[in-house]
Order: structure tokens, then C-alpha cells, then sequence
């Protein structure tokens, strides 16, 4: 009996120190082990922000779904269960038998259902079948600036766009649901069960005009059709502010056919070769530096040699004494190159730097690119014959607007800006900051480049521009493709653009509309007429009066006149690429 006792003894002892061990010493740990297995938690995504436009109209915002979801450990019969629900989920029945019968106690059968499934789905009562409310993205204006506003995953996180690049203010902080359950998996009637919401996240206010962006997408569509390009650009920004009031990116899959908008935001994050809109920034350049002056006088033949390659005008002259003035006017690439060459290439280099070129706006939006522009040190002799008319150097829509808005800004270079704010869930205002500046040329140099803009729309290469009552300044561009994945140019490819300001005597908005591959190929043709519609529009929208004096009225010709034929297109047999052409 002492020898039983003595053993019993020491079986109490090892219990009650294993008890105090577990119950004591090691308590918080076998606590949470216990919750671990009984408690199930389940996030909650919070509502994102919305994205409005500048007056407070939504362009995104998020709306309630419902998401379906299975504790397969609760299902009774995970065949019937998947039969009932396939031509409700419109998923196969094998498919949602293997979601039905999946190790664990949690998988998703649809997400995000509109309201119609969803009430179907519970109607059908299955055990182990739940619901749970999540919210999903919409875009209530038909997908009105979609490149812009990027898209959203089905985890609510944002992958591309806008919501990308403001995804940490947009997301919000996300809520949690905390039920307690048996071994079993099933959920202990009067066990834990808490719920903290979610916050929504911020919303985004942007600079654009919502009317105002569906005009632009609408003109540009139309002249996408009717031109039957590949697709085009077209931008509005306030001259001061440097705000982007519309920014319309859009696409045909062949020609003639259904736009849709671009799959990204081109006006960012694609480059083009400018062409001849680029003539602005080497008559600025030369100017400013005094390498000519406005009175001067060139004496400009229809063609010049380069190194080993032929230059020309569009059409054959005999040589003419033309001042930067008619230059500009005419768009004559043999002028503009006379100019760039008393510039020289070490300043043309820094000016095409200085409005912008070679690097990033500033806009932060995903996916932007610098563009390229090789420093002077690199260029072969060729280049000081392609880069002043705008080949040879690659560049973003946007880029190439800005530049154009520093000119009708008095020579101050303004970044441009797409979100003016965001908004939390108290209401609190917080404005982004002001965009960058910098001075580029002189008031004087950029009064007498707006000045012989002004005369590109009255008499020159973008008459199409002109808009009664008002003074408009401008310049066409009709620039070569380079070849995809080869040296020099596609042979009848072109990008065809316009970009200028209105009114030319105080710049309220600066306009550029870019079209990939027209038909006819000349901007003055197909993008001036364009950028004059969308101008009118925007004079309406921001009340401006018309100008009081210089105004030349708009043509009404149905037929464009020879003038609107850009000078900058070399003929066909003329080469003009250097063998490092962007691609």
C-alpha cells in the first residue's frame, strides 16, 4: 500500500505540475492556440474612394456586390449542391464540385455578383452555401476617361492607373468579421462573434472637366472614323495652372471601325516623333539666344544637303528671303534647319531639354515615360538636319503640349497636374500642391513666337484652326513612323497633330489633338479641325469672350486650301532618318 501510495503520489505530482505548466507558465500561448482553432476571421474590404471630377461629378466610385462563399466541411451533398448552382454561377458543375469538396473551411464560388444572382443563389437555401457583402468598382459615365483611371482587382486593389499611382489613399482601411466555431468547422451558436467595419478610403478630385472630356472623346471618335486612323490623342490644359482639363485616349481595331478608349494612357505613356509642331521650341531656342532675330531675312532654297542625306520643303522652290516669321508660317523644313544651324546643337539640345523633353512631366501617373532625346555630344551630322523639324526625337502627347503651353504662358514652363485634391471620410480638403515652374525663354521671345502662330492659322498651314471671333495660334505637325524593329521610316506611315492655344492674345487653354496613321495625312487637314471644334467647346464652357481685335474668321471652304498642306512632309524618295532613329 506505501509502495501504491508512493506511485499515486507521484502521478498527482506530474499532474499538477503539467497543470500549472499549461494553466501557469504557459497560459497566453494555449490561448491563443484555443482561439486559433475556434475563432475564423474574415476581412472586410473597405469601400475605395471615389474619383470625381473637378466640380464634384463621379467618374469611379464603388457600389455594394455580393460575393458567394462555402465552408465545404458544412456541405451535405457537394454533387446536388454543385448541379443547383451551375446555371446559376454559369460555372461547370465539375468546377464547383472541387470548390465544394476543397480541403479547409473557406472558398469563394463568385465574387462580386450582381444583385439578381446573388438573390438567386440564396434562394436556393444549400447548407454551407453563405454570402458576404464586398464592394465592387464601377465607372458610372460609360467608362469616360477609362486609360485615366486605371482598373481595379478583384481584391479591391488598384493596377493601373489613377487608382494605382493613389491606391493608398483610395483603398481605405479594411474591416474584419470574427466568428467562433466548433472542430467541426460549424459556427458555435452563441460563441464570439465580432464585427469592426471598414473605412472608406479617400476620394480623389481631379482636374479634369467630366463635360469637357466627353466632348474630347467624342470629337476625337469621330475624326478617328472619318479618317480612318488607328487611333489619336487630344488634350486640353489651362495655360497658368498647367491643370488637364480633358485627356481623351482612344483606339480602332481597324480602320473605319467601333473606337474604343486605348488600352492606356497613350497621351503619357507613348512617344511619337513630333514632326513639325516641334519647329516651335528651335524658333523659340534661336530667338531667345539671338541667333536670329524677327526681322531677319534667310535666304531659303527647297533643298539642302546634311552629311549624306537630302532635306527638302514639301513643295520645290526657287530660294525665297524669308524671316523666321514666314518659316514658321509655311512650316518650311529648309528654314527651320537654317535657323537650328546659326543655333548650333549644343543650345538647340538644351532648349529641347528646358521645354521638356528627356524627361518626365512631373504627373507621377504609372507608367509615364521621358521620351528621348540623345545629348548633342551623340548626335551624328544628319541629326542637325532631322531633329529641328521635329524626326529623330521622341516624345509624349503631353510632353509636346507643355511645351506649346510654356510659349502661351509668357516662356514659363508649367508641369502639368491631373489631381487637384483628395477628400476624406470627415470631409477634410486636402489640395495637392501647385505645379513646378520655370522660366524657359523671355516674355518679349514668347510674345513674338505666339505672334507668328497666330499667322500658321491665319495664313499658314492651319487655317483649319481658325475660329470666328476669336485669335487662335498654332502649329501643324505631320511627322514619319519609324519602323517597328528596323532602321529609318514605314513608308506611308504618319502621325498627324495640332497643337495651339486660344485666345492667342491671352491664353486661357492650350489644345493638342494627335491622330496615328489618317487618311489624308496632313495635320493642318485632320487635326486643325479637330483641335477648332474641341476649342469652341471649351470657350463656351469657360465663358471666355471673344477677342476684340486681330480676329480672322474661320474658313468655311469645304475643299482646304494648298496652304493647309503641311511643309514639314519630305517627299517619299527623301531620306531623312538617321540610322538611330527612335523606334
Amino acid at each position: 500500500m506505501a509502495a501504491v501510495g508512493l506511485a499515486l503520489g507521484l502521478v498527482m505530482a506530474v499532474i499538477v505540475a503539467r497543470l500549472v505548466l499549461i494553466q501557469g507558465v504557459d497560459h497566453d500561448r494555449y490561448t491563443v492556440l484555443g482561439e486559433r482553432q475556434r475563432l475564423r476571421t474574415i476581412a472586410l474590404a473597405a469601400n475605395r474612394g471615389y474619383i470625381l471630377d473637378r466640380n464634384g461629378r463621379d467618374l469611379a466610385v464603388s457600389v455594394a456586390r455580393t460575393s458567394v462563399w462555402v465552408n465545404p466541411r458544412d456541405v451535405a451533398d457537394p454533387l446536388v449542391a454543385a448541379r443547383a448552382l451551375s446555371p446559376v454561377l454559369g460555372q461547370p458543375v465539375l468546377a464547383l464540385q472541387a470548390k465544394l469538396t476543397k480541403a479547409g473551411t473557406f472558398a469563394y464560388l463568385g465574387r462580386k455578383l450582381d444583385d439578381a444572382t446573388a438573390k438567386a443563389v440564396v434562394e436556393l437555401d444549400l447548407p454551407g452555401v453563405y454570402t458576404l457583402p464586398e464592394p465592387a468598382r464601377l465607372l458610372p459615365a460609360a467608362g469616360l476617361a477609362a486609360p485615366i483611371l486605371g482598373k481595379v482587382g478583384l481584391d479591391n486593389n488598384g493596377l493601373a492607373g489613377l487608382e494605382q499611382q493613389f491606391d493608398r489613399a483610395l483603398v481605405g482601411r479594411p474591416g474584419r468579421l470574427v466568428v467562433e466555431r466548433d472542430p467541426a468547422g460549424r459556427r458555435i451558436a452563441q460563441g464570439e462573434k465580432r464585427h469592426e467595419p471598414s473605412q472608406p478610403g479617400d476620394d480623389l478630385v481631379l482636374t479634369l472637366d467630366r463635360g469637357l472630356q466627353y466632348e474630347a472623346e467624342r470629337l476625337l471618335a469621330a475624326q478617328i472614323r472619318s479618317t480612318r486612323a488607328k487611333g489619336g490623342v487630344a488634350v486640353v490644359m489651362a495655360t497658368g495652372t498647367g491643370e488637364v482639363l480633358a485627356m481623351a485616349n482612344l483606339e480602332a481595331a481597324k480602320p473605319g471601325g467601333p473606337v474604343t478608349p486605348a488600352p492606356r494612357n497613350v497621351a503619357v505613356t507613348d512617344v511619337y516623333e513630333p514632326g513639325s509642331v516641334n519647329k516651335l521650341i528651335t524658333i523659340a531656342a534661336a530667338l531667345e539666344e539671338g541667333a536670329v532675330s524677327t526681322s531677319d531675312r534667310l535666304n531659303v532654297p527647297s533643298r539642302m544637303k546634311i552629311g549624306n542625306h537630302v532635306f527638302s520643303d514639301h513643295d520645290p522652290h526657287p530660294p525665297k528671303a524669308w524671316t523666321p516669321a514666314d518659316i514658321m508660317r509655311d512650316s518650311s523644313n529648309i528654314g527651320s534647319i537654317m535657323i537650328a544651324q546659326r543655333l548650333g546643337r549644343d543650345r538647340l539640345g538644351a532648349y529641347l531639354r528646358e521645354f521638356g523633353f528627356g524627361t518626365r512631366t512631373g504627373i507621377g501617373f504609372p507608367g509615364e515615360t521621358a521620351g528621348l532625346v540623345r545629348p548633342p555630344s551623340s548626335w551624328y551630322s544628319t541629326d542637325m538636319g532631322s531633329i529641328p523639324i521635329g524626326q529623330g526625337v521622341s516624345v509624349t502627347a503631353l510632353q509636346m503640349l507643355a511645351a506649346y503651353n510654356t510659349v502661351a504662358n509668357g516662356g514659363v514652363y508649367v508641369a502639368p497636374k491631373l489631381v487637384k485634391a483628395t477628400v476624406d471620410a470627415d470631409g477634410r480638403e486636402r489640395a495637392t500642391d501647385a505645379a513646378l515652374t520655370r522660366r524657359v525663354v523671355s516674355p518679349a521671345t514668347a510674345a513674338s513666337v505666339r505672334q507668328m502662330l497666330e499667322d500658321v492659322v491665319k495664313s499658314g498651314t492651319g487655317t483649319l484652326a481658325a475660329i470666328d471671333g476669336y485669335r487662335v495660334g498654332g502649329k501643324t505637325g505631320t511627322a514619319r513612323k519609324p519602323a517597328v524593329g528596323g532602321r529609318g521610316y514605314t513608308n506611308g506611315a504618319y502621325v498627324s497633330s495640332f497643337a495651339g492655344f486660344v485666345p492667342a492674345d491671352r491664353p486661357a487653354f492650350t489644345a493638342m489633338v494627335m491622330l496615328d496613321e489618317p487618311t489624308p495625312i496632313f495635320g493642318g487637314l485632320v487635326a486643325a479641325p479637330t483641335f477648332a471644334d474641341l476649342s469652341r467647346y471649351v470657350l463656351r464652357e469657360m465663358r471666355i469672350p471673344p477677342s476684340t481685335a486681330g480676329v480672322t474668321a474661320a474658313s468655311t471652304r469645304p475643299v482646304p486650301p494648298a496652304a493647309a498642306v503641311d511643309g514639314d512632309v519630305p517627299p517619299a524618295t527623301t531620306v531623312v532618318a538617321p540610322s538611330t532613329s527612335v523606334r
